[in-house]
């Protein structure tokens, strides 16, 4: 699978509806930029919430952007695998078939990196 081309379209469909409803956008930055600087825990910590959030809603786009943001705030792979296997614990099968996608989004970013 492609994830840095799905990455790369849906950064290009969200910039579309930024320009449809640019106030609600706006403050849906305003919230997500004050989430991640505020409060106790890391930028690191606070993202692998958000792809535990994202792996048990299913949302595979949301899983996709957490996993980009996990290698910039610092993630390794081995702390994303004992987050998967929570999400596992948690959400059973369907949470198993998308932490694997999370994992395959993480080595592919990563090769690219490299």
């Amino acid at each position: 699978m492609e994830y840095q081309a799905e990455l790369d379209a849906l950064r290009a469909e969200l910039r579309v509806l930024y320009k449809l409803i640019p106030e609600q956008t706006k403050g849906f930055g305003t919230l997500s930029k004050a989430v991640k600087e505020g409060g106790v825990l890391s930028l690191k910590e606070k993202e692998y919430v958000a792809l535990g959030i994202a792996v048990g809603e299913r949302c595979q786009p949301c899983i996709n952007l957490h996993v980009e943001a996990l290698m910039k705030a610092g993630g390794s792979r081995e702390e994303l695998g004992d987050v998967l296997a929570m999400c596992i614990q948690m959400g059973g099968g369907p949470a198993l078939m998308y932490a694997a996608h999370a994992l395959a989004c993480w080595d592919e970013l990563a090769a690219k990196a490299a």
